[in-house]
C-alpha cells in the first residue's frame, strides 16, 4: 500500500484539469512531450514539462528518452492503489446492495 505522501503527490496531480487531460491522452498511447505540447497549444514548452514533472513525481508518468525524443507513458498503478485504498470498500457495500435489489425485486414478481 502507498503511504500518504505517495497519495498525496497522486492527488495533487489528479487535481488539475490539464494534468487529467494529458493522463487522459497517455491512457490513449505513449506520446513524445512535444506532441503533448502541441496538443495543449495554450501552454509553453516549459508550463508542460512542468505537469509532466509533477504527475512524474506521483508516478502516474513514466517517462523514456528515444534519441531526441522523451516518450510518456501512462502508469495506472498508483491510481489503482487509491482505488483499493479508498474506494474498493465502499463499492464492494453498493453491488451487494444492488445485488439484494434485484433479488428482492426477482421474488416480489
Amino acid at each position: 500500500m502507498s503511504s500518504g505522501g505517495d497519495d498525496d503527490a497522486v492527488f495533487k496531480a489528479l487535481g488539475d484539469s490539464r494534468r487529467r487531460a494529458m493522463l487522459d491522452l497517455l491512457k490513449e498511447q505513449p506520446r513524445t512531450t512535444g506532441e503533448l505540447t502541441e496538443h495543449f497549444s495554450e501552454l509553453d514548452r516549459c508550463t508542460v514539462m512542468q505537469h509532466l514533472g509533477v504527475l512524474e513525481k506521483a508516478g502516474l508518468v513514466i517517462a523514456k528518452r528515444r534519441g531526441r525524443n522523451r516518450w510518456n507513458y501512462f502508469n495506472p498503478l498508483p491510481i489503482r492503489e487509491i482505488h483499493d485504498r479508498w474506494i474498493s470498500r465502499y463499492a464492494e457495500g453498493a453491488v451487494d446492495l444492488l445485488a439484494r435489489l434485484k433479488s428482492d425485486l426477482e421474488e416480489g414478481e
